[in-house]
């Protein structure tokens, strides 16, 4: 299972009890395995109410559908362990990959977008929403709203854009494009194999001045001759990059 920014911050301690209490209740919802990991990092919240309502929602989620997910190969081995002591082993048949969580109390109207909304009114709505209204929103709206939502100061919203089931490469591309995201984002995409591992990303990252230069050294060495020809003369990324780029191309003339 790939990082997810999400549950990153929840192991992190970092996540607001109201934004807390909605994912214990099943209420913020990201894909299944993540959704299970968050449940159980829950369970030993330090605040009551969350571990109890947390623990009441794994009570109510099928032990079938559970021991299924636990069997899978990339199933987290502290998840594996943690239901198995509570008497859920790992099935003989992993889950297929499946987007959709496992339960998922989200309220439509919640993210709901009205037919004539478009992105400049929901600009104009993101000004009164709550945190855990944006994160619901990251996880669950349209692809206009995820492309606000990135840029959101709150750096926990912006991360549940990119734990979206929905987000897609060309997604991630626009995103590793803009100058207006936090450094974070782009760590997050560039810390993501299956991201990286398309080309318009990865380029995408390079070219971004924000990425970190250390990100952008090491993914340059992916790309083509020609893409680093124009990164050699390109005034607008660190010129520390500029100059490895080019010798790695003397380099490569050497040869």
């Amino acid at each position: 299972m790939d990082r997810s920014p999400l549950l990153d911050f929840f192991r992190r301690g970092e996540v607001a009890r109201d934004v807390r209490l909605l994912a214990a209740q099943g209420a913020i919802a990201p894909r299944p395995m993540e959704q299970l990991t968050i449940l159980m990092l829950l369970t030993s919240d330090p605040d009551t109410e969350v571990r109890e309502t947390a623990e009441g929602t794994l009570q109510l989620l099928p032990a079938e559908a559970i021991a299924s997910f636990i069997a899978r190969a990339d199933a987290p081995t502290e998840l594996r362990e943690f239901f198995t002591k509570r008497g859920t082993p790992p099935s003989a048949t992993p889950a297929p990959d499946d987007e959709q969580p496992l339960v998922d109390k989200t309220g439509a109207a919640d993210v709901a977008q009205a037919p004539d909304e478009d992105s400049q009114t929901f600009t104009q709505r993101l000004g009164n929403m709550t945190v855990p209204e944006k994160v619901k929103c990251a996880l669950k709206g349209t692809r206009e709203m995820r492309s606000l939502l990135i840029r959101d100061p709150n750096r926990m919203v912006a991360s549940a854009v990119l734990s979206c089931p929905k987000v897609n490469d060309a997604e991630v591309e626009a995103f590793a494009k803009m100058g207006n995201v936090s450094e974070d984002i782009l760590r997050t995409i560039a810390m993501n194999r299956a991201w990286t591992k398309n080309y318009g990303v990865t380029l995408s990252l390079v070219k971004n001045a924000k990425t970190p230069l250390a990100m952008s050294l090491t993914l340059m060495q992916r790309l083509n001759d020609r893409d680093l020809r124009v990164l050699a003369t390109d005034r607008n990324v660190p010129e520390a990059l500029r100059l490895a780029v080019r010798k790695k191309m003397s380099a490569a003339k050497q040869h």
